[in-house]
């Protein structure tokens, strides 16, 4: 059994303490053998083994080695640029790695500084570091439970665990036993580290202390939790590999080529010339082939969704969360203040005798029994609504003062007309609030409370202005409203009252032979957008899953209220989700809605549930107990409002706390990674259009049509700005109809590596016509042609790449300004190429002019004049419709 099941006393003897507490000499024994009560630092890798990490993708080794190669030969400029291009994208690397540190310290934060202990029969203020399991701990309004442990005293303790159990309102805390086995947030007789006291004051005996407590729990899921690389990023990853193998391996078959011909007598005389010759081929590929400006440009794409997401309200803490927002198929969110407004609002009253469901929005309307009944309720309440709007007080309350407002009568008006003249404060015991005010004339005791323990206590009830015996039939009829109202997972308050003959000051006694006024219906109601919203991901083909920590009558309610739940769909308690085994889960998951009063466990299996199945999965969340799920998911999206803890292991967060904004920021998510393959599929074409050319030069013995600078040259600048260009393209008309893609596609799947397959092809062909022209006059000129036709082409590409099945009229010709700048920047950055000083660096003879450019051009815009015929042949354009 475990401590919250058993009496206080068994408990003390267990942990060998006594209602004096523990001895010092015993607490400093107890210190030496469980450690100090804090949550210990994991080991963090060096920033020089991380540094080391990124140079071990294929793709980076190959260019290393190009790099060393060019430096041996004294080419130093290539040589600098291509090492000064990968230390960048590694030092990128290291600094999202070492962001991504911080929930751990977090949650380390989060433990009390200090906690009042009993030792020896004295209170003394120690360092909640030196607390151990038996110590008697005192608490009082304001403070920080500083370990999780057994009440002992209970004066009206109410404690916020909301970071534990997702619960927006305060617990009630009292120290009987709870024979049967329930869940966190039932264990009423139980106090956790790191919540907080907000009323009334209480003691507890330690039971556990650092890793052993709920919050020390979290701290190890949330150490074991997977940080999962995004799609973009597996596929990228994985892509990088294979290319970079290719890639050596056609370097490797290129050098063996030109040394079987050196060898055989078949290639010029000069041996260490044609070996130099065959090695610089070999560079020239490695450097066409890799996309060194791939990663930043990845980067900057992903950076410009971040700011049209905090536009909609998400903030992206993690670049590579905005494309796997885009990918989501599957979002877990929590209720409170996320599908709902976090707001207690009534939405439902009942007084006897009264077949009206609108409470009158004039008060002049108002029965006698309606006008009671908002006398007691903004009476008998200690709630208020400042000026500024600002609501103190228990939240059922402010529902209440914020009902009479909205049905105009100042809530202030009715206590400045009828002053408290006594009172008896809520307790949980109890379950009432009593206070006195003379109405009318007439002394009066106003009492709100629990409905079953309100209309045990009244003997009448007021009908018709009148009070009349609390028969057994009126008592059916309100205890039958009652459980309607609990039906629809409603909270429910009765109100009551009882004339006072003199003015002495009453007692709990005087709370008996009420006269019964009515009952107030309460719910946290949904958003008015939430509606449209979970329709709207629907037809997206994304599931909406609710995991809170309320209860499942209340969280069942609100999901079919707003369409998460359809007619087969069930609820699930955290409890009942522990009975179930992986197997059964994974049968009924999809069937699964809503799942209530879960734990942090809990949470964690069922996203780790729906990623075995191959789903996205986005988490929401905002308490400590949420942290480890959000960490696991393949998005986390933490609340504005939510604890530290929860934000440093989330990739996203919501300023608005709106599911809304969820949905919305995916529609920007999925632009953005239509605009990456946009971009990536540009970049390739253009380096395999250069790849053909080489190759073909390579075949005929011809020259290498480019020199090292120039393809850097075209692949760091010339490249960048219009591959960035596509990266802000406007989002497709169908971006919310479409289903989640498969996360098992290819970055090139379906049209994209037919169109870079033949736009590659078409650019390569007009560079090797350009460079036969080019030989027609001389070796260099060949180089100059073939350089001019290439990034001419490249750049003319852009307009093709906007769309692979729609032809740049089609897709809104002047629509991207952004991509127009770009296309005349790269006319200028090559206008830059052919100026007499820097001719020599980019190996243009002085005899390039205005009529080889011509033909250049030509060649140039003819092949991208092909690429869009392309798309109008009928097996392409039959894709569009």
């Amino acid at each position: 059994m475990d401590f919250y099941q058993r009496p206080t006393e068994e408990i003390l003897r267990e942990l060998q303490s006594s209602p004096q507490g523990l001895t010092a000499a015993e607490a400093q024994t107890r210190l030496q053998t469980h450690g100090y009560n804090e949550l210990k630092e994991a080991e963090k890798d060096s920033v020089l083994k991380l540094l080391l990490e990124t140079f071990k993708d294929p793709m980076v080794i190959v260019l290393l080695f190009a790099a060393a190669v060019q430096l041996v030969l004294g080419e130093v400029i290539e040589a600098v640029i291509i090492f000064a291009v990968l230390v960048l994208n590694a030092i990128v690397s290291v600094v999202q790695t070492k962001k991504a540190e911080g929930a751990l310290d977090a949650l380390r934060q989060m433990s009390a500084p200090s906690a009042k202990v009993l030792r020896e029969g004295v209170t003394n203020t120690i360092p909640a570091r030196e607390l151990v399991p038996g110590d008697l701990v005192v608490l009082e309004a304001g403070d920080y439970v500083s370990a999780d442990g057994r009440l002992l005293e209970s004066g009206s303790l109410r404690t916020d665990e909301g970071m534990l159990t997702g619960e927006s309102l305060p617990v009630e805390k009292h120290v009987n036993p709870i024979p049967e086995e329930v869940a966190l947030g039932d264990r009423k007789n139980m106090v956790y580290s790191g919540a907080l006291v907000v009323y009334g004051r209480g003691a507890f005996v330690v039971t556990a202390t650092a890793t052993k407590t709920e919050i020390g729990k979290i701290a190890d899921l949330l150490a074991t939790a997977e940080s999962k690389q995004t799609p973009l990023q597996r596929k990228l990853a994985d892509f990088s590999k294979k290319l970079g193998w290719v890639i050596l391996a056609l370097c490797i078959v290129i050098f063996g080529v030109e040394a079987f011909r050196v060898w055989t007598g078949t290639a010029a005389q000069d041996t260490t010339g044609a070996l130099l010759k065959a090695f610089m081929f070999a560079v020239a590929v490695a450097v066409a082939a890799i996309p060194e400006a791939l990663s930043s440009i990845v980067t900057i794409v992903l950076a410009v969704g971040t700011n049209k997401m905090a536009r909609r309200h998400a903030i992206i803490r993690k670049l590579p969360a905005v494309e796997t927002l885009g990918s989501t198929s599957v979002i877990c969110t929590d209720k409170t203040g996320t599908l709902t407004q976090n707001k207690m609002t009534v939405v439902d009253y009942y007084v006897p005798g009264k077949s009206e469901d609108e409470f009158p929005d004039d008060p002049s309307r108002w029965t006698a029994e309606e006008r009671r009944l908002m006398q007691v309720a903004v009476l008998s309440n200690d709630a208020q609504i400042n000026e500024d709007g600002a609501e103190l007080g228990d939240p059922t309350e402010v529902a209440l003062i914020a009902f009479s407002n909205k049905k105009n009568q100042p809530y202030q008006q009715l206590r400045e007309e009828f002053g408290r003249e006594d009172e008896l404060p809520f307790d949980s015991d109890r379950k009432l609030m009593s206070t006195v005010h003379t109405i009318e004339g007439q002394r009066l005791m106003l009492t709100k409370g629990g409905p079953d323990v309100v209309f045990s206590r009244c003997s009448r009830v007021l009908i018709d202005g009148e009070e009349q015996p609390f028969t057994p039939e009126l008592q059916e009829e309100v205890r039958e409203q009652n459980e309607n109202f609990s039906n629809r997972a409603l909270r429910v308050l009765a109100f009551a009252y009882k004339p006072l003959s003199n003015g002495a000051s009453i007692s709990f006694e005087d709370e008996n032979d009420l006269v019964l006024v009515g009952m107030k219906a309460m719910i946290d109601p949904p958003r008015e957008a939430v509606y449209s919203s979970i329709e709207e991901a629907k037809r997206a083909g994304i599931r909406t899953v609710m995991i809170t920590g309320d209860h499942k009558t209340t969280a069942q309610a609100i999901g079919r209220d707003i369409g998460l739940m359809d007619e087969d769909d069930i609820a699930l308690t955290g409890q009942e989700l522990d009975a179930l085994s992986e197997e059964e889960l994974d049968q009924k998951l999809e069937h699964i809605a809503v799942y209530a009063r879960v734990s942090p466990e809990n949470k964690i299996r069922i996203v780790r549930a729906w990623q075995r199945k191959g789903k996205i999965t986005a988490m929401t969340g905002d308490g400590v107990n949420d942290a480890p799920a959000l960490k696991q998911a393949d998005i986390g999206i933490a609340m504005g409002s939510g604890t530290d803890v929860a934000k440093d292991a989330s990739a996203m967060i919501l300023t608005d706390d709106n599911f809304v904004s969820i949905v919305s920021a995916v529609a920007v998510g999925r632009t953005v990674f239509d605009n990456i393959k946009k971009a990536i599929a540009y970049l390739f074409a253009g380096n395999l259009g250069a790849i053909i050319a080489i190759l073909f030069a390579l075949a005929l013995d011809w020259i290498n049509p480019f020199t090292p600078i120039q393809l850097l040259f075209i692949n760091l600048l010339n490249d960048s700005l219009p591959a960035i260009a596509l990266g802000v393209e406007k989002p497709e008309p169908n971006v919310m109809q479409r289903k989640p893609r498969d996360i098992n596609e290819g970055i090139f799947a379906g049209d994209t590596l037919r169109s870079v397959l033949m736009r590659g092809l078409l650019i390569g062909t007009a560079v090797i016509v350009s460079q036969w022209l080019g030989l027609q006059q001389s070796l260099e000129m060949s180089v100059a042609m073939a350089f001019t036709t290439l990034i001419l082409a490249r750049t003319l590409q852009t307009f093709a790449a906007r769309s692979n099945t729609q032809t740049a009229f089609g897709a809104g010709f002047f629509q991207n300004k952004y991509l127009w700048g770009a296309v005349l920047l790269c006319f200028g950055l090559y206008g830059l190429t052919v100026l007499p000083a820097l001719r020599p660096i980019f190996s243009i003879p002085a005899d390039f002019g205005w009529e080889e450019w011509q033909k250049a051009a030509g060649l140039a815009f003819g092949a991208v004049t092909l690429m869009e015929v392309w798309k109008l042949m009928p097996w392409v354009s039959r894709k569009n419709k």
